[in-house]
Formats: structure tokens, C-alpha cells, sequence
């Protein structure tokens, strides 16, 4: 019996799988004189995948359903796969200068990132354990080799295999879950598991089951306590790589959270909630705490992205605990993660660009940076105090949902909770502004750094006024993240 595929649906993943093969065919060909080609193919394959996206969002009699509900294309979908895609392209612009100027060879990275984008891209339509398995797990499993891209470097060979050997714990964690909900269950799909747990939810071994998964997931969205590995790896790996781990591999990882949680899992939001409560306060306060120590900027943003998987949390934990609607929650989180993509790759692009001018990754390096390069100072400051929350740059609108999804329920818990990222955010405008403080009003040293008069990277430039626009513009018209995160509603039930 032939599987029932809407290849019109699947246009999206036939193109990154069209553009894997081009790129590994390009590497194979053309000489080595030539390879820059590699990276046009990838751009360009990334760059016509939108394409059918937008024709499925205009045009696609959706939703799309096939394997027998396994996978499934929706409004959800299709608002994920653009957020992949765009993260996607946005990562390879950075890569293009990174990957030339350091010497790397080129057609492996190429090859391994995109088949990373194809793989988010196939968690945003699983519907069902094993699909979403093997999405998260080819969106991870070409990360381990590319955070040790730089195979001469010690740390660059040190955040490799730390994140391989977290991983590794990760993924066993997170199968030993999802085989427990199996055989309690007897399926692996959503809609199976959905009307089958809402009798399991006082057997300990259910509870176990949903508890290792919640933890397999937390490691992949680097929540604390299970962030041991994202410092370390942060600063070894590639900071395209770095970028893309802080971007796109943390949205995957939520996207699988919030399918579990908010389809397959709904009425074991008892055993859930409590988890998530507890994983977003500790994430806020130890990756503030920590990120306030940090004097290495890649390390701060770290540090950072594990406050804001804390922050991205919220909704979740707060709708869950107060039993509000979770078509909200849902929305809420999607949100932020498209706030939070467009800033954070910004602030990539920046550290990338400010390394170069400065020839140093240390803060202290960085003082008087606005002096001799205003361009790059300024942003610095609007990512910086985006990813603050300052208005009328787009983080605050990111805030704003976060905190009305929680302050609305009127529940003590999420009060609680809502009061604890209040402080939060407070405690992460001290270190985003430090930043931009050193850039701005401490001196410049007295030695020119080896950069100085080294203009920009063309793509990075290119990055830098797209995320800069982006930000600006959401700041100032929220209503467009908004409506396009509306659409994620649909995964919840009467949502």
C-alpha cells in the first residue's frame, strides 16, 4: 500500500532535499579554485525553498494530511517552516565570510547545515513520536560535527564533543520517555496518545514517561539545569554554527515541546506544568545570574539564551498551571521565538562583525568600538537592548506577550511566576547594557586594533541591515509577528 503524499505539500522539504543534493554534487565537481560556488547553491536553494511556502500559505488547501495523520501541513507548519527557512538563509549569509576568511573547507559545512534546516523543517509536520524523532534528530546530528568545524582548535574540538556527549545522554532520555508512552499507550501518534493519556495520568510510570521526555527536550532547548554544555560549546564552535545552535536548533527544540505538550499530551498538563513552572524559573534566574559574570561576549550571549529559553517558557508553564486557554500560550511562545530568532542572529552577526574590527571576543576589547566604527556600535545597541526588551525595538513587544499570556490567568502560581521574570528582565538589562556601555562610553585603547580599517563583511552587512529592519519595524508594528503567530493556534484543540 503506497503512503498517501500531497507532493505540493511537500514542496518545501523536496526543495532543501534538491538543494542538499546540488550542494553535494558542486562540491564533488567544481575545482577547488571555484568552491565559493557551494555556498551560492546552498543560498540559492534556501532562498527558492520560501517560495513554495508562500504559495501553501496563499494558495495550499491545507490542512494536509498524510501517512495516516503522521504528517501534517497547517497554518502551524507553514508559520515554522518560515521561521526555519529564514534563520536558515540569514545563518548561511553569515557563513559565507566565516567559512572563507578562516580557511575551512567549505562543501561539508554547506551540506551539513542545510540538511540541519531540512530536518526543523520536518519537525514542524511530524504528528506523530517516530516522525518527530527523526526531524530532531537531523536537526541536531550534523551540529555535532559542525561545532568542531574548526579542527585545529582545542576549544572548537572541546565544544564538539562536549555537545556530542550531551546529546548522546539527551536523546537516550528522551527515546526511554517516548517508548514508556508507547507501551502504555500502544501508538506514536498524537491524536492516539491525546485520548489515551487522559486515563494515565496517576500511573508513575506515565509520569516517568512524560518527565524524561520534558528533560530530553530541556537539554535541547539548553533550559537549566540541563545547560551545562552551551557555554563551553558557544564559544568553541564556528560563530555561524554558534548562531545557528542559538536560533534554529533552540526553536526545534520548542517546536517539539509544544507538539507534546499541547497535542499529544494535553491532559497530562498536571505532570507537565509543575516541570515547566519549575524549568522557566530556574532558567530566568541562572542564566541571568551567570550571564552578569561573563566578560567574553559569546559566553554572555550564552548564558543569554538560556535566561531567554527560560523567558520562552512562561506561557507555557503559566497556562498549564492556571488550566487557561492554551491557543494563547501557544501563540505567546511562537512569538517570542520569532522576536527571539531575528535579534539573537542580529547580535550574532554583530559579534562576528565587532571580532573582526577588533580582533578580540573579550568585552574589554570592545571599548570605544562606536568611537571608530559608529555603524557597528549602533548595532550593537539596537540588539542588545532588543534582546532587553526596550522599547520601541521588537524585544519589548516578546516581553509583552510573555507577560500578559501569564498576568491574565489571575492564578497566585503564575503571579508568581510573572513576578519572577519581571525581576529577570531587570537583572538582563544590567549585562545587555554593559555592553553597549563599553562600546560607547568607555575609551578606545590607545593601540589600533588589527581591524580597525577592515570594512564589514559584504553578507554580514547584508544580515545585519535585514535583523536591523526586522527589529525596527516590529518594534513599531507588532501586529505583523502577531497575526503570523496566530496561526500556530490550530495545534490546540478548539484553539
Amino acid at each position: 500500500m503506497s503512503p498517501d503524499l500531497d507532493y505540493v505539500a511537500l514542496l518545501p522539504e523536496i526543495a532543501l532535499s534538491v538543494t542538499l543534493v546540488a550542494v553535494l554534487a558542486a562540491d564533488l565537481l567544481l575545482p577547488r579554485t571555484r568552491k565559493y560556488w557551494v555556498a551560492i547553491v546552498a543560498l540559492v536553494g534556501v532562498t527558492l525553498t520560501a517560495i513554495p511556502l508562500v504559495y501553501l500559505a496563499i494558495e495550499g488547501n491545507l490542512p494536509s494530511v498524510m501517512v495516516d495523520g503522521g504528517y501534517v501541513v497547517d497554518e502551524f507548519a507553514l508559520a515554522l517552516k518560515a521561521l526555519f527557512v529564514a534563520s536558515g538563509y540569514l545563518v548561511l549569509l553569515m557563513s559565507v565570510s566565516y567559512i572563507e576568511s578562516e580557511r575551512y573547507y567549505q562543501g561539508e559545512y554547506y551540506f551539513l547545515l542545510v540538511a540541519s534546516i531540512l530536518g526543523s523543517v520536518v519537525m514542524a509536520s511530524s504528528r506523530d513520536l517516530i516522525t518527530l524523532f527523526i526531524g530532531l534528530e537531523l536537526v541536531t546530528g550534523p551540529l555535532f560535527l559542525l561545532a568542531g568545524w574548526r579542527k585545529g582548535d582545542v576549544k572548537s574540538n572541546e565544544a564538539s564533543l562536549k555537545f556530542f556527549l550531551i546529546g548522546v545522554l539527551s536523546t537516550a532520555l528522551l527515546l526511554w520517555g517516548m517508548s514508556f508512552l508507547y507501551g502504555l499507550t500502544g501508538t506514536v501518534d498524537f491524536a492516539g496518545l491525546a485520548a489515551a493519556s487522559g486515563d494515565l495520568v496517576d500511573n508513575p510510570a506515565f509520569v516517568l514517561a512524560v518527565l524524561f521526555v520534558m528533560v530530553g527536550f530541556a537539554f535541547k532547548v539548553t533550559a537549566a539545569p540541563f545547560h551545562w554544555w552551551a557555554p563551553d560549546t558557544y564559544e568553541g564552535a564556528p560563530t555561524p554554527v554558534t548562531a545557528y545552535l542559538s536560533v534554529s536548533s533552540k526553536a526545534a527544540g520548542f517546536v517539539g515541546l509544544l507538539l507534546i505538550t499541547y497535542l499529544a499530551l494535553p491532559d497530562a498538563a498536571s505532570i507537565w506544568g509543575p516541570a515547566l513552572w519549575l524549568l522557566a524559573v530556574v532558567s530566568m534566574t541562572l542564566g541571568n545570574l551567570s550571564a552578569l559574570r561573563q566578560r567574553n561576549i559569546v559566553r554572555l550571549l550564552a548564558y543569554s539564551s538560556v535566561a531567554q529559553a527560560g523567558f520562552m517558557m512562561v506561557p507555557f508553564a503559566g497556562a498549564a498551571v492556571a488550566g487557561s486557554d492554551l491557543g494563547a500560550a501557544v501563540t505567546a511562545t511562537v512569538t517570542y521565538l520569532i522576536i527571539y530568532a531575528v535579534m539573537n542572529l542580529g547580535a550574532f552577526a554583530v559579534v562576528i562583525a565587532g571580532a573582526r574590527k577588533t580582533g578580540n571576543g573579550e568585552m574589554d576589547g570592545w571599548a570605544g568600538l562606536g568611537s571608530y566604527a559608529p555603524g557597528l556600535g549602533l548595532a550593537v545597541a539596537l540588539f542588545f537592548f532588543s534582546l532587553a526588551g526596550i522599547p520601541p525595538l521588537a524585544g519589548w513587544f516578546a516581553k509583552f506577550v510573555m507577560f500578559r499570556a501569564v498576568i491574565g490567568t489571575g492564578n497566585p502560581w503564575t503571579l508568581a511566576l510573572a513576578v519572577i521574570a519581571a525581576i529577570n528582565t531587570v537583572i538582563a538589562l544590567v549585562y545587555y547594557a554593559r555592553v553597549a556601555k563599553v562600546v560607547w562610553m568607555d575609551p578606545a585603547p590607545e593601540a589600533v586594533p588589527q581591524g580597525r580599517e577592515r570594512p564589514v563583511a559584504a553578507s554580514i552587512g547584508l544580515v545585519l541591515g535585514i535583523a536591523a529592519v526586522i527589529t525596527v519595524v516590529l518594534g513599531f508594528l507588532p501586529g505583523i509577528v502577531a497575526s503570523f503567530a496566530d496561526a500556530t493556534r490550530v495545534i490546540v484543540a478548539g484553539g
